[in-house]
């Protein structure tokens, strides 16, 4: 099973459970429990540094290829990840305010329960992000792509008051791609 196999299995049993009204604590055991049950050869593609449970703020990742890493419980505060790749990487249950994705390829990133209050995501690419729990207040998010990404409503709606332009990368329109 590759890893875009991996990805779309578990975008949809997140998505059958929070359908289902399951709390985000059960929701989430299921996930790793889903995870850690996936074969080694899908696991073998974790190419990234693991930053899990790391103080990053301030760090400058900028422009870095940091597909597949994992930054999970990570604090990064005013990291700058502009332009960097990070397709395909973990950023769960961590804290990103004020922090600087412009430009960044965030897609098909896990990054549910994530503080990216104040974040700049201009021109980022989002799709297929699981973005269950996470918050986006006052996040930038001009020229963003969030094609086929899971956020939660109230996130959507708020993104939705400010969100203008066209993805320079995917040419997707950011108001559709949120669903405004």
């Amino acid at each position: 099973m590759d890893q875009t196999m991996v990805h779309a299995y578990w975008r949809g049993v997140l998505q059958q459970l929070l359908a289902a009204g399951v709390t985000a604590a059960v929701t989430g055991l299921v996930m790793l429990t889903g995870l850690l049950s996936i074969p080694g050869a899908v696991w073998a593609e974790f190419s990234g540094v693991d930053y899990t449970l790391t103080n990053q703020n301030g760090a400058d990742f900028h422009g870095q290829d940091l597909a597949n890493t994992s930054f999970a419980g990570a604090a990064g505060r005013q990291a700058n990840f502009a332009g960097a790749q990070l397709h395909g990487a973990i950023l769960t249950q961590a804290a990103f305010p004020e922090a600087d994705f412009s430009g960044a390829d965030l897609s098909g990133v896990l990054m549910d329960k994530v503080d990216f209050s104040g974040a700049d995501f201009t021109g980022a690419n989002l799709s297929g992000v699981i973005a269950s729990g996470s918050s986006f207040a006052g996040a930038i998010v001009t020229n963003a792509d969030f094609s086929d990404a899971l956020i939660d409503r109230n996130d959507q709606r708020a993104l939705c008051r400010d969100a203008e332009g066209t993805n320079p990368t995917t040419g997707v329109d950011t108001r559709a791609s949120l669903g405004c």
